[in-house]
């Protein structure tokens, strides 16, 4: 039996039981705050310091951007269902959250693709770097991530835009993840597992491929270093990257690709969390903790804001 599409979704979340509900509200609102402001600190750093206006920089704000956007589309909406005590979210919601979700996804693995292609010039091309990246290649490259990633996330949204749904509308998960929705629908979905699989592969494989390349390239001309000093340095550089690149894509790679041959989704909740929320919220440590000119940015930027706070408190005194 089928249904009117104007009807609503429950997102079961983690949990039913209501002793659990004010934990997973201070843990994910506690997780979504440290994402928001470390992500927004880094942009506002990098624009206010003409050091940082660097193609490394400007592509990690760009990763900061996205990852605001990532968690954004899918953390407040949990939250507030379950301050509201409710599973409800609009079937234009629903779509919403799949568009945006894909968006911003796949923008984060496409700028991940980037930041490996300006360290691979860095290093393997020192002498040209500054002629291959200029400002308008970085522009381009950004530009063109956002084109490709909204592309893909159109096809994925208008393929569900023309799904009929069954009865049961409870989705086990705390967003509108599309491989949960798919399950629910009552219409063929050739289409649809054909579009994720094509989208998959064409914009988080094909990136992920292209960043092995690099950093086979780049392992290949640190190995030729024969300073010990300046080999600790390249692999410094791109460790953290690495490090980043390493947890996404394997649990947000994983969590699609084996949607089609796991019913566990339980596991799928367990890994949509970590690309979701966890990788979100380290990005910023992970880049910034191990970066000098990051770190005393950061520093002084704080040091500004709580001198403009104290200003403040005490014109109001």
């Amino acid at each position: 039996m089928e249904i009117n599409q104007t009807r609503s979704f429950l997102l079961l979340g983690f949990s039913e039981d209501p002793d659990l509900q004010p934990l997973f509200f201070g843990l994910f609102l506690s997780m979504y705050l440290v994402t928001f402001t470390g992500n927004l600190a880094i942009i506002l750093a990098i624009i206010s310091d003409p050091h940082l206006h660097t193609p490394m920089y400007f592509f990690l704000s760009n990763l900061s951007f996205a990852d605001i956007g990532f968690t954004s589309t899918t953390i407040p909406k949990m939250l507030w269902n379950i301050q509201t005590q409710s599973k409800v979210i609009t079937y234009e919601g629903c779509i919403s959250q799949i568009f945006f979700f894909f968006v911003f996804g796949c923008l984060d693995n496409l700028i991940l693709s980037a930041m490996a292609y300006d360290r691979f010039i860095a290093i393997c091309h020192p002498l040209h770097y500054m002629v291959i990246m200029n400002p308008h290649l970085c522009g381009l490259l950004a530009l063109g991530s956002l084109c490709f990633s909204v592309t893909g996330s159109l096809l994925e949204t208008l393929t569900v835009v023309r799904l009929s749904f069954c009865m049961t509308m409870k989705i086990p998960h705390f967003f509108c993840d599309l491989p949960e929705v798919l399950k629910l629908t009552c219409s063929d979905t050739l289409i649809n597992n054909v579009v994720v699989y094509f989208v998959a592969i064409v914009l988080g494989v094909f990136p992920f491929f292209g960043i092995l390349f690099s950093y086979s390239q780049i392992f290949s001309s640190i190995l030729g270093i024969s300073s010990v000093r300046g080999k600790h340095k390249a692999f410094s550089t791109c460790g953290s990257h690495l490090f980043v690149v390493f947890l996404f894509y394997s649990t947000g790679l994983g969590v699609y690709l084996s949607s089609a041959v796991t019913s566990s989704s339980r596991t799928i909740l367990v890994a949509s969390v970590m690309y979701t929320v966890v990788i979100p919220m380290l990005n910023p440590f992970i880049y910034s903790l191990r970066n000098r000119d990051m770190k005393g940015t950061l520093g002084r930027l704080l040091s500004r804001a709580s001198s403009l706070n104290d200003g403040i408190v005490v014109g109001l005194s």
